[in-house]
């Protein structure tokens, strides 16, 4: 993931653009079951956007059920339930 992979002038939102760098992370087992993701600061930093936009790519992934946030401690991946196949 880097910067330079966000488009500021794209209609998708940049926070939902560093949500799904994140996700392509984790459904690739770079960001395995159980690791914490980079931190609202590390985003920050990695992306060059504001705080809340950060915050925003946490709170979708969390929304969406791909982590969970332990206060103080940070975002850990969670293990997602394949859909079965016929319903």
């Amino acid at each position: 993931m880097t910067a330079d992979e966000i488009d500021h002038e794209a209609e998708t939102p940049v926070y939902r653009q560093i949500a799904a760098l994140l996700i392509a992370d984790i459904e690739r087992g770079v960001l395995p079951v159980g690791r914490r993701i980079p931190s609202e600061s590390e985003l920050v930093k990695r992306f060059g956007v504001a705080r809340d936009t950060a915050r925003g790519a946490v709170r979708y992934l969390r929304d969406e059920g791909y982590v969970r946030t332990v206060p103080q401690r940070g975002s850990y991946v969670l293990e997602r339930r394949r859909p079965t196949e016929g319903g």
